[in-house]
């Protein structure tokens, strides 16, 4: 680009955000750059750090003794994946963004989203891992118009630099809404609904899996599809969602 069209760029990008400031994912309130927080909203954002249950994501007072650690629902309950990762607690603007990118059209969250993700999960082991997002059901994807899972898949394979598999997981069958549901009746409810799809068997065979949701709240749905994948021969399955909903957290 040479300097006339460099300032030509510059004038372009200064017109646009007099039309379109910057805004807020959270609040919709001025903010000095595109796809950010405002700081009252960022305050109110509750981003996961420190220690963390290595199967979940759940955050865990203490500090970090080195080793692998795991909260008491992930020993109760063991996971039929190797390492678990969430970004933010599913609560306050948290609670909000999720909600925006599943229920308002608010695609714009999903890039900002997909980098906090990305440094989540940057600490598991994930060299030849497939990206591959929780699939919907075809009739709800059509409703809907797109998987909120997805749009956070895509950009976060770019992110860490790994293959994104959009349709390598399918729902066979349509289930019942899993909100109010206990984690017997949600494992119940999933059973069967998930699997590799025939024609994708041959790609995932021996290979890594990083399995992507929006939100983890007991983990059934993330469970099925890690079964879904072991059953087709993946390698090892790892999980990242955006939010993690933690019981008094």
């Amino acid at each position: 680009m040479d300097r006339t069209d460099s300032v030509w760029a510059r004038g372009l990008q200064t017109a646009v955000r007099l039309v379109y400031p910057p805004r807020c994912l959270a609040c919709g309130g001025p903010v000095d750059r595109d796809f950010g927080l405002c700081p009252v909203c960022w305050r109110e954002t509750p981003f996961i750090g420190g220690l963390v249950c290595d199967a979940c994501g759940a955050p865990l007072p203490g500090d970090d003794p080195g080793e692998p650690v795991h909260c008491d629902g992930c020993l109760a309950h063991p996971r039929p994946w190797a390492q678990g990762r969430a970004a933010l607690l599913y609560r306050d603007a948290g609670r909000r963004l999720v909600l925006g990118l599943k229920h308002a059209d608010r695609g714009d969250i999903a890039v900002p989203a997909a980098d906090w993700m990305a440094r989540a999960a940057a600490p598991m082991a994930l060299d030849g891992a497939l990206v591959v997002p929780v699939p919907l059901h075809w009739r709800r994807l059509v409703a809907r118009r797109f998987n909120q899972s997805a749009l956070l898949a895509a950009p976060l394979a770019r992110a860490l630099g790994l293959v994104h598999a959009p349709d390598l997981l399918e729902r066979v069958r349509p289930t019942a809404a899993l909100g109010g549901q206990d984690r017997a009746a949600r494992a119940a409810t999933l059973d069967g609904a998930l699997r590799v799809a025939p024609r994708r068997v041959v790609r995932v065979t021996g290979r890594p899996v990083l399995l992507v949701d929006d939100v983890m709240t007991t983990g059934a749905t993330l469970e099925s599809a890690a079964r879904a994948l072991a059953a087709a021969g993946a390698g090892e399955t790892r999980v990242v969602v955006l939010a993690r909903a933690v019981r008094d957290a």
